[in-house]
């Protein structure tokens, strides 16, 4: 029994700086960083305002908090289809479609990202920014493999360009005020990375 309610307390608080975290992408992107207060995120987590300290040191550390943890789940996401994929043409299907879902499940995120990353901490920039790289690179070195006369410098120019039309679900899948179901854009995305990523550079 004493080892069980540690476990319990370590789940739902983990559960509760998830709900924050969630609670965080949704407000910053709909109004900006600037324009949400630690009650306003209180309120959406359904606990006080000060509840928020509990777990992070202020609304600057949750936005840390909420776009370190998607770099690194990008990173080690990305690895891993990478690791687990037995050819190379196969592995970078793969991880075009890890990064597809990643996208439309994640377009809060997305925004935000876009939006308020230069409001990090110093250190969290740095850290952010780091991570981002990384996963840029296992895309550029999969891409070598493939394709080895490229230089390196088209096949980042590849990897930044594919994420800009994945990451553009935000605004891609709203269409005449209707917003496109993910069955529908899905494919189409996959689709149109894939062909980006094997045309030949010029």
């Amino acid at each position: 029994m004493s080892q069980e309610l540690p476990t319990r307390r370590s789940q739902a608080k983990a559960s509760r700086r998830r709900t924050m975290l969630d609670a965080a992408a949704a407000l910053f992107a709909q109004r900006g960083f600037s324009r949400v207060s630690i009650e306003d995120l209180g309120a959406a987590a359904g606990v006080s305002g000060p509840a928020v300290y509990r777990h992070f040191s202020g609304k600057q550390a949750l936005l840390g908090a909420l776009l370190l943890d998607v770099s690194d789940e990008l990173l080690s996401g990305g690895r891993e289809v990478v690791a687990t994929t037995g050819d190379d043409d196969g592995a970078l299907r793969a991880l075009i479609s890890f990064h597809v879902d990643f996208a439309l499940s994640n377009t809060d995120v997305i925004r935000v990202q876009d939006r308020d990353l230069d409001n990090l901490s110093p250190e969290d920039h740095k850290q952010v920014r780091i991570l981002q790289r990384s996963y840029v690179e296992l895309w550029v070195d999969l891409l070598g493999r493939l394709h080895p006369e490229e230089d390196s410098a088209a096949r980042r120019i590849k990897a930044h360009a594919v994420f800009g039309l994945i990451n553009s679900t935000p605004h891609s899948l709203q269409m005449h005020g209707k917003r496109v179901g993910a069955k529908s854009a899905r494919p189409v995305l996959e689709q149109m990375a894939w062909a980006a990523l094997v045309a030949p550079a010029a």
